[in-house]
């Protein structure tokens, strides 16, 4: 052993352990593009844990030797003094209050018991990943898990709030994005679905929610749907964007994360959310529990820049149905309700431009310099127009059109102009 690192040496001793029984969870962590950029890997029966980065494919960025719970297996009482096995996601950083000796210089708390540990029955709390004043022993915690602090202060800057943390018996992984790669796909897919069916206040919302399971996990479902109905029926539109979904699977379940901005009247929210997910008695997957935490601080931006690339083309379309004259085609643009400069109606607008184009046929309908903008109805699509008949008339202005969602896509509610 001469010439070992310090390090080493204690990799060495804590990977010599005898072995523990191999009945635990053992995932295999797959390459995927819904996988974190950022992954912590603890593996209970090597007594180490791992750094991963999504690099193209997923790779080791450090290997460190760690200390979990005192007894073997997966946690489910308080004071078994076992690690919890599943996914779980930093929650802050404590940094004072702390025996030294027991915990080092700084904590990051864990979300155990997480939604699907309530359904469960586990009990417990206070799991931490955490720093160690003392000697690091192998299997030497009341069921955190402990690293030298060292090792735990050089994981600082990447130890952030939301961070996931798998913890299992045994950890692999795989270069290839595997089953896995397919199934969060899918996931990602249901995770939009389920952002629409909101959007479109229908029941069908519901449908993605397991009420038994959920209301289990701490949220009764009972409660939740009355109180969303009670939202849809006094909302005459909502808005709902989720990006950045994320997804990996625990045991027995998978997890999505995703930024959310909400949107309804003059209300607008930004948070971060998980959705727990499990399979039912007939094979689909449906919510079985949820978090709200913080979201990415540019949300908002975010979600003009991606809804602009939706209207922007809207707004161009528009604008190449009332030059063709296609009163068809231009009457779909608008709400059944749509108010037009003082005409309020889709059938009255449609009435007033057909007779409008019958006698003074449009040449030229031009679109330039469109924003999109927060509007308590919907969204504003600002742009200066510049318009011509066959007759030469000729006019440029503002034009205000403001979009709001329905079932059928965007549709314009208010129209404005004003002569430039």
């Amino acid at each position: 052993m001469k010439g070992l690192t310090t390090v080493a040496l204690l990799m060495l001793l804590l990977t010599a352990v005898a072995p523990v029984r191999a009945d635990g969870w053992e995932p295999v962590l797959h390459s995927h593009e819904q996988g974190p950029e950022l992954l912590v890997a603890v593996d209970k029966g090597k007594q180490a844990l791992y750094m991963f980065g999504r690099r193209s494919p997923l790779a080791v960025l450090k290997s460190l030797p760690c200390t979990t719970g005192q007894s073997n297996g997966d946690k489910f009482e308080q004071g078994d003094l076992r690690t919890p096995e599943g996914v779980y996601f930093i929650q802050g950083r404590l940094r004072s209050g702390l025996d030294w000796e027991l915990y080092g210089d700084v904590a990051y708390p864990l979300n155990y018991p997480n939604p699907v540990d309530r359904i469960r029955g586990k009990t417990g709390s206070g799991i931490w990943l955490h720093g160690r004043g003392k000697q690091l022993v192998p299997r030497d915690t009341r069921g955190c898990v402990a690293l030298s602090d060292p090792d735990i202060d050089g994981l600082e800057n990447d130890l952030a709030a939301g961070l996931p943390v798998i913890i299992a018996e045994k950890v692999d992984w795989d270069k290839a994005s595997g089953p896995d790669g397919a199934m969060a796909e899918k996931l990602a897919k249901r995770v939009q679905r389920w952002a629409r069916d909101w959007s479109l206040r229908s029941e069908a919302f519901f449908e993605h929610y397991d009420p038994e399971l959920l209301t289990r996990s701490g949220i009764d479902f009972q409660w939740f749907r009355d109180r969303k109905r009670r939202i849809f029926s006094s909302h005459p539109w909502i808005d709902v964007l989720v990006t950045n979904v994320r997804a990996l699977p625990g045991p027995g379940y998978w997890v999505t994360w995703f930024d959310q901005y909400y949107r309804t009247g003059s209300l607008n929210s930004a948070v971060g959310k998980r959705l727990y997910w499990q399979q039912d008695d007939d094979g689909s997957w449906r919510i079985v529990g949820r978090e709200i935490t913080s979201a990415a601080p540019d949300l908002k931006d975010l979600y003009l820049e991606q809804r602009a690339q939706e209207l922007q083309p809207l707004v161009r379309t528009w604008a190449e149905a009332w030059e063709r004259a296609d009163i068809q085609a231009y009457a779909g643009f608008y709400d059944s309700d749509a108010v037009q400069d003082g005409r309020r109606g889709r059938e009255n607008i449609s009435q007033y431009k057909a007779q409008l184009w019958a006698e003074k046929n449009p040449q030229t309908v031009k679109v330039e310099d469109i924003r999109i903008q927060l509007h308590a109805m919907g969204l504003a699509a600002s742009f200066i127009q510049t318009y011509r008949d066959a007759s030469g008339y000729e006019d440029k202005g503002r034009k205000t059109l403001v979009f709001q969602p329905s079932a059928q896509g965007w549709r314009i509610v208010n129209e404005q102009w004003r002569a430039l």
